[in-house]
């Protein structure tokens, strides 16, 4: 099978950051699948330098000429041009599909626009398919986050770190590292934005984050903004090395916890994951024997505390948590899963 993936290679289309969590678990797992063709369509980096519409036009042309069996998107706002979406899925033989991220909270204000102009979509939120279908749309399926487990693996290192997180400072979590840190329970912290940016700083990167064509207006403070910001080999390296591996959900200020990558990451690693608990985790992992959960600050410190001390237990709980993530939680699984859905398009048989 002939496979165009249309992603970002880039955090945010910006080499500064590093590679894109979609490069480094998607497109990663895609080539692993020796029996289909993969090519590249870095949208935003071709966005960036030729701006959206001659984006979409050679996005166009690249369908016309290569004629891919499957169209694999991973998108979250609107670089792509709905009514050339609509016609490959409509005028060619080419079967589309996105993976929706974050359907919590980007539902109302990007999925259901988009969705329509798939032949297929996934969504790792439960709760969003009636929504779909509300809007008249079935080709939906529920896919969840998973490890890409050609990267993330175990590692036979010393435990140098009680307790690490890592991740961006986004809602409550500076709050709640602070606190755990003035308990006397010192937190490793990594993660782009753990420095602190003045306003002025702040309202430049946040421009230039929100609207690709001006990226270079942030770039003076990338480098103290980005100052914890490790690679992937270094994090994965943290995971193996953290006696507890926090995993702390609240992403956005305006939306429920999620289920996140984090959560079959660090078990993927062989590391304990604290977690706090959101709605469906334990579909996935049995809590108190594959992961541990939380759902307050003072039994998120009760849980630190008593791990820290119980290592015969704290490892049993790591390694089940890992071989429930190696059987069942890959991208190589879910990516099959969603091959074998898409096959029941019409356009297989064409």
């Amino acid at each position: 099978m002939k496979i165009l993936y249309l992603a970002s290679k880039y955090d945010y289309g910006d080499p500064s950051r590093g590679l894109s969590f979609e490069h480094e678990n998607f497109y990663k797992t895609l080539t692993q699948f020796k029996e289909h063709q993969l090519i590249y369509f870095d949208f935003l980096d071709i966005y960036q330098k030729q701006g959206r519409t001659k984006m979409n036009t050679l996005l166009w042309d690249k369908v016309r000429e290569i004629k891919p069996d499957f169209l694999f998107c991973c998108l979250f706002q609107n670089e792509i041009d709905q009514q050339i979406l609509k016609k490959i899925s409509c005028e060619t033989k080419t079967i589309t599909y996105n993976w929706f991220c974050d359907d919590h909270f980007r539902f109302d204000k990007f999925s259901k626009f988009y969705a329509p102009c798939f032949d297929y979509v996934s969504t790792t939120d439960i709760d969003a398919i009636s929504k779909y279908h509300n809007i008249g749309y079935k080709n939906v399926f529920l896919t969840q986050w998973a490890c890409n487990t050609s990267s993330y693996k175990k590692i036979e290192l010393p435990l140098v770190y009680d307790i690490s997180f890592i991740g961006q400072p986004h809602g409550s979590r500076r709050q709640t590292i602070n606190i755990l840190n003035k308990s006397g329970l010192s937190v490793l912290t990594k993660g782009f934005g753990w420095q602190q940016l003045n306003i002025l700083e702040k309202v430049a990167y946040k421009i230039s984050k929100k609207v690709p064509s001006l990226i270079l207006l942030g770039q003076p403070f990338l480098k103290k903004g980005n100052s914890t910001r490790i690679s992937q080999e270094e994090m994965i390296k943290i995971f193996n090395q953290s006696k507890v591996n926090l995993n702390l959900s609240n992403a956005s200020k305006i939306s429920e916890d999620q289920i996140k990558g984090r959560n079959f990451e660090i078990p993927g690693c062989g590391g304990f994951l604290l977690t706090n608990h959101v709605k469906h985790l334990e579909k996935y992992y049995i809590p108190d024997q594959e992961i541990v959960c939380f759902n307050s600050l003072k039994e998120l410190q009760e849980k630190i505390t008593y791990y820290l001390t119980h290592e015969k237990e704290r490892k049993a709980i790591a390694e089940a948590g890992y071989q429930r993530t190696i059987k069942e939680h890959t991208y190589l699984k879910r990516f099959t899963e969603i091959f074998n859905k898409t096959k029941q398009s019409p356009k297989w048989h064409n």
